[in-house]
């Protein structure tokens, strides 16, 4: 394993990134026909892929997008009255006050990995002919563009504003790389409409072509339920509903017996779709580091929550609002992160009732399950009561109350247009910048207005 994934580190910085985020050659990179030669090696260079989302344990990349960082900028950037910030990190502590500047360490670190992880996705999909095996050869480029349509999604969702479910989205996304590494290329920003284009064909040949069960690595339905997020975001209810129905319908997963038996376990949980794997020997969980206490692996409470978010629980006897617990110094803390060697949750099975039960509102529907019977019953595990009648503005609060500090807000907020933190959802202030440094390298990018 560990030569896998050195071998990864060795062609990906051999052939540089799209962005040319890196310019000068390692002294002991092989070259790139070498490097790409044999099926095994392509495998190598998709799970490295995974290492590089996911965030390298070795030393040798930066920290990866899905090892909690993403998902804590979510959470910051989309505040208004859930948490509060009280750590000393100035790029999160900009993210918190939508102060952000073109040469944020955060947008950049994020941007860079996102298109070094593109550089590899790509590779594996552009050497697909080394397989002879055609199942093997369907299972590594439904991995790969699983990946990748997962990356552009979440890139144009801080990068680009809102998709508007009306259409006319010609609003400035990022550029979509669908080719090997060139650091010569100067390529534009595509548009939102265009990114969202990319990211559906990716997911959707993902779903077609993984198995049903793929271990540790993402399959079929994790594809179908990130399509569900991308439909969801998208205003598209009944693809939304449709997506997420096949994935509780059809993979095998279940929600946990009560709330805590979700985050009490280092690993996944039957109602765990995909994660990104953290052990004692590899990675680090960076929910825990901003959420927990020292004591616990964490920096003592950087992100704390707020006495707000409480006030949106409608009962004492739900278990999700007393699922905290307080610091020496007096902060309030969320007890999903508690655990400093459990693996990064990216997506639970609770999520797709909750697209379903909103997306059947919306449409008057009742596939797989009425609403109100979805939405009590994720209800009841937590001891909460049980709702008489259901509104949209229930189903949105139900989701801030199973889904908080998980990434979600932002996102949430923008696609529901509602203000967040005094701002309205498609302030410029919302939307990250693109990295100065990008843009020094590569002309064609135009910057977000206000940067």
């Amino acid at each position: 394993m560990k030569y896998l994934r050195f071998l990864m580190i060795i062609v990906s910085l051999c052939m540089i990134s799209c962005e040319g985020e890196l310019d000068i050659l390692p002294q002991q990179s092989i070259a790139e026909g070498p490097a790409t030669a044999t099926a095994d090696n392509i495998e190598a260079i998709l799970i490295g892929a995974y290492d590089t989302a996911g965030g390298d344990a070795n030393g040798l990349l930066d920290d990866g997008n899905y090892d909690g960082d993403l998902a804590n900028i979510a959470v910051l950037f989309g505040n208004t009255d859930q948490v509060d910030w009280n750590g000393t990190f100035a790029n999160l502590r900009d993210v918190y006050f939508k102060q952000m500047v073109n040469n944020n360490t955060g947008a950049t670190t994020a941007y860079g990995n996102f298109y070094l992880m593109f550089g590899a996705t790509n590779t594996v999909i552009a050497n697909l002919d080394k397989f002879t095996d055609q199942t093997r050869r369907d299972r590594v480029e439904g991995e790969a563009k699983f990946l990748r349509g997962l990356g552009y999604f979440d890139m144009v969702r801080l990068f680009g504003q809102q998709y508007n479910a009306g259409g006319g989205n010609t609003q400035l996304g990022v550029p979509i790389v669908l080719d090997l590494p060139d650091a010569t290329r100067l390529i534009p920003r595509n548009t939102v409409e265009e990114v969202y284009t990319q990211v559906i064909a990716d997911l959707t040949d993902a779903y077609n072509k993984l198995p049903d069960s793929n271990g540790i690595r993402a399959d079929k339905y994790v594809a179908r339920a990130v399509l569900a997020r991308v439909y969801l975001q998208q205003g598209n209810f009944a693809a939304a509903r449709d997506a997420a129905d096949d994935v509780i319908q059809n993979s095998g997963h279940s929600l946990m017996p009560n709330f805590n038996a979700v985050f009490d376990s280092d690993d996944n949980t039957s109602e765990t779709l995909f994660s990104w794997v953290i052990t004692t020997q590899e990675g680090q969980n960076w929910h825990v580091v901003h959420f927990a206490t020292e004591a616990l692996g964490g920096r003592d409470g950087d992100i704390s929550i707020a006495d707000a978010y409480l006030d949106k629980f409608d009962s004492d006897l739900d278990e999700r609002k007393n699922y905290n617990y307080f610091s020496d110094t007096g902060l309030r803390l969320t007890s999903k992160y508690t655990r400093q060697f459990s693996n990064t949750e990216q997506i639970r099975l609770a999520e797709m009732h909750l697209i379903r039960a909103e997306s059947n509102f919306r449409e008057g529907t009742s596939v797989g399950l009425d609403p109100l019977v979805e939405i009590n019953t994720l209800r009841a595990r937590s001891s909460a009561p049980a709702l008489g009648s259901l509104t949209l503005d229930l189903i949105l609060n139900e989701r801030e109350l199973e889904l908080g500090f998980e990434g979600f807000v932002l996102y949430d907020y923008k696609r529901t247009q509602r203000n967040i933190g005094g701002l309205p959802y498609n302030d410029n202030k919302l939307v990250f910048p693109i990295p100065q440094s990008a843009r020094d390298r590569n002309s064609l990018l135009d910057q977000n207005p206000g940067y």
